[in-house]
C-alpha cells in the first residue's frame, strides 16, 4: 500500500499540482500587495482618499466604530469595502492569468512545427494522369 500511494504521490500531474498551488500562493500574495498597496490607493486619491478597505454597514445600531477593525468588535458588520478589493484582487489575478496563458499559447503556436509540404508529384504520374484524362474523354 506504501509503494502504491508512493507511486501516486510522484506522477507527473500531482506534483505539477502541487508546484502550481505553492506558485498560486506565492502569486497571490504579490496581487493581494499590488491591489492593496497600489492600486486601491490610486483609486482612493482620484475618488478624494476613499479608503475601501474600512467602508463598512453595521447590522446593529450599536456600531459607531470609525474603522472596520473596531466595529468588527462592537457587533456584526457588513464589510463591502473589504469585499471590492478583494473583488478587485480576483480581476487582476484572472487578468493576468489569462495573459500568462494567452502567451504560452502563442509560443507553442510558435514551437509548433509547420506541417510539411506535400512533395511535387513525380513527372511520370503527371503525365500518366494526362494521358487517363484523354482516354476518359475519348469516346468509345
Amino acid at each position: 500500500m506504501l509503494k502504491e500511494f508512493k507511486e501516486f504521490a510522484m506522477r507527473g500531474n500531482v506534483v505539477d499540482l502541487a508546484i502550481g498551488v505553492i506558485i498560486g500562493a506565492a502569486f497571490s500574495r504579490i496581487v493581494d500587495s499590488l491591489v492593496a498597496d497600489i492600486i486601491m490607493p490610486i483609486i482612493g486619491a482620484i475618488t478624494g482618499g476613499l479608503d475601501f478597505s474600512n467602508y463598512f454597514v453595521g447590522l446593529s445600531s450599536a456600531i459607531n466604530a470609525p474603522s472596520l477593525v473596531e466595529a468588527k468588535k462592537q457587533g456584526a458588520v457588513l464589510a463591502w469595502g473589504n469585499f471590492l478589493t478583494i473583488a478587485v484582487n480576483f480581476i487582476i489575478i484572472a487578468f493576468v492569468l489569462f495573459l500568462v496563458i494567452r502567451a504560452i499559447n502563442h509560443l507553442r503556436r510558435a514551437e509548433a512545427p509547420a506541417p510539411a509540404a506535400t512533395p511535387p508529384t513525380p513527372r511520370e504520374q503527371v503525365l500518366l494522369e494526362e494521358i487517363r484524362d484523354l482516354l476518359a474523354k475519348k469516346p468509345a
